[in-house]
C-alpha cells in the first residue's frame, strides 16, 4: 500500500531519507511513503546541513506519440475518452476540456473522478463505475479507440475487467499514465504515454483538431443517453419514504458550482453518482477503495481548507456510524458543513449481496441505530429527521442556515436498494 518504505538508521540521514521520500511520494503516481524510526534515530539529536526541498519529476509526452495519437484519432469512427486518476490541477483539466471539444469527443469519467469533466459539457456522457449506465457500458465495449488518461482501468471501471480484454483490448487504446510501471500491466494499449497529466493536457493543445468527425452522432446519441440516465425519475408511489433521486436532484439545482460533496461506501452512494452533475474540479471526495466511514471526515477537512464553499457528505446509517464521534471535531473547529444520513437501518450492500447470493438467510446486517437527531444534537450540532420527500427542500434550507455543522437524516424505504432494483428481486 506504499510506494516506499525504509528505515532510517541514523539520525545524520534525516535530511537526505526526507528529501528522497517527498520526492517518491509526489512524482508519477502520487502515493504514500512509510519511514520507520528506530528508537535512538527518534530521540537523537545531529548537527547537519538542510536539504533542500525535493523537486516534482514529470514525464512529458514526445512529440512522436502526440503524432501518432492524431493519427490513430483520425482513423477512428466511434471514439471514447476516458478520464481518470490523481494529479490534475486547474489548468489540465481546461487544456483537456479543449482538445475534447476541438474534436468533438464523448468523454467518459472513471469511478468517482467525474468532477474532472464538467458534466454539464455536451461532451460529457457518463461515468464508469458503480451504477454505471448500461448504454454507456455498452459503448465502451462497441468503441474502436480508447483515450484513457490517468485512470488505470481498474476492476470497478472496467466493470470487473469486461468492459476492455486484457491483456490485448478489443479497441485500438491510447492509455496515458503518469507511472511507467502502470503501462503494459494490465492492458497492452497500441500506444502507451508515459506522462504527467498535467504535462499531457497542456501538450495537447500542440496537436491539430482532426478534419473530419466522422462520429459526431455517436457523440450526440452518447450524450443523450447519459441525460436520460442521469434525470430523476418520477417518485414511485410504491416506495414509501424519502425518495433520493429527488434529494440528489435538488441539491444539483440549488448548490453552487465549486460546491464539494463527498461521500464514503454503500449502495445510497449509486444515486448521488447517478443524479449529481459535478461542474468543477475539486468537488467530489469519494473513495475508490470501497472504504466506508470516508466522507464526513473529508467533508471537514474540505470544510475547514475553504470555509467559503458549500460542503455536503452523504452517509448511509451504517456508514456513518464509523465515525459519529468526527461531529464533535466539526463543532470545535467550526466546520459548518452539512451530512445527510441515508437511514434504511441495514448495511443495503451486504443484504444486496445476501439475498441474491442466499436469499431469505439474512446475516448481520440489520442495525439498531441511535436516534441521529438526538445524537447530533447532542454535540451541539443543527439536525433534523426527514420522512416525507417534499419536506427535504425546506430543512436543507434550515440546515444552510443553521451556521454549525448539521445533520439531515432521511428516512428511505429499505426495499428500494438502487435506483432501479428492489430487493425481493
Amino acid at each position: 500500500i506504499a510506494k516506499w518504505v525504509t528505515e532510517i538508521d541514523s539520525t545524520e540521514r534525516l535530511p537526505e531519507i526526507l528529501a528522497k521520500a517527498f520526492s517518491i511520494a509526489m512524482s508519477g503516481r502520487r502515493g504514500p511513503v512509510v519511514i520507520a524510526l528506530p528508537e535512538d534515530v527518534l530521540f537523537g539529536s545531529a548537527t547537519v546541513a538542510d536539504a533542500p526541498a525535493a523537486r516534482v519529476v514529470e514525464a512529458a509526452p514526445t512529440a512522436h506519440a502526440l503524432s501518432e495519437l492524431r493519427a490513430l484519432l483520425e482513423r477512428a469512427s466511434r471514439p471514447l475518452a476516458i478520464v481518470g486518476g490523481t494529479g490534475w490541477d486547474a489548468d489540465a483539466t481546461a487544456a483537456f476540456g479543449r482538445f475534447v471539444v476541438a474534436n468533438d469527443l464523448p468523454v467518459a469519467a472513471s469511478f468517482r473522478r467525474q468532477d474532472l469533466f464538467d458534466n454539464r459539457d455536451p461532451h460529457y456522457v457518463g461515468q464508469l463505475g458503480l451504477g454505471v449506465s448500461p448504454k454507456l457500458a455498452e459503448r465502451a465495449r462497441t468503441a474502436d479507440l480508447l483515450i484513457v488518461v490517468g485512470s488505470r482501468l481498474a476492476e470497478t471501471t472496467s466493470s470487473g475487467y469486461t468492459l476492455f480484454e486484457s491483456p490485448t483490448p478489443a479497441q485500438t487504446m491510447i492509455h496515458v499514465h503518469p507511472d511507467p510501471q502502470e503501462l503494459g500491466r494490465v492492458y497492452q494499449a497500441r500506444l502507451p504515454i508515459n506522462a504527467g497529466l498535467r504535462e499531457f493536457a497542456l501538450a495537447l493543445d500542440s496537436v491539430a483538431p482532426v478534419a473530419s468527425h466522422a462520429w459526431t452522432q455517436w457523440t450526440k446519441d452518447a450524450r443523450a443517453d447519459y441525460v436520460a440516465h442521469s434525470t430523476p425519475p418520477a417518485p414511485s408511489p410504491e416506495i414509501a419514504g424519502v425518495d433520493l433521486a429527488h434529494v440528489v436532484g435538488h441539491l444539483n439545482e440549488v448548490l453552487p458550482d465549486d460546491a464539494v460533496i463527498s461521500n464514503g461506501a454503500g449502495n445510497y452512494t449509486v444515486w448521488v453518482h447517478r443524479y449529481y452533475r459535478y461542474r468543477m474540479p475539486a468537488t467530489e471526495l469519494a473513495p475508490t477503495n470501497g472504504a466506508m466511514g470516508y466522507g464526513f471526515p473529508a467533508a471537514i477537512a474540505a470544510k475547514l481548507r475553504d470555509p467559503q464553499r458549500s460542503v455536503v457528505c452523504f452517509a448511509g446509517d451504517g456508514c456513518f456510524m464509523m465515525y459519529p464521534q468526527e461531529l464533535a471535531t466539526a463543532v470545535q473547529f467550526g466546520a459548518p458543513l452539512i451530512v445527510i444520513v441515508v437511514n434504511n437501518g441495514m448495511l443495503g450492500t451486504i443484504r444486496m449481496h445476501q439475498e441474491r447470493e442466499y436469499p431469505g438467510r439474512v446475516s448481520a446486517t440489520q442495525l439498531a441505530n441511535p436516534d441521529f437527531v438526538a445524537l447530533a444534537k447532542a454535540f451541539g450540532a443543527h439536525a433534523e429527521r426527514v420522512e416525507r420527500t417534499e419536506d427535504f427542500a425546506a430543512a436543507f434550507e434550515r440546515a444552510q442556515q443553521a451556521g454549525v455543522a448539521a445533520l439531515i437524516e432521511l428516512r428511505t424505504d429499505p426495499r428500494q436498494i438502487t435506483p432501479i432494483s428492489r430487493l425481493s428481486a
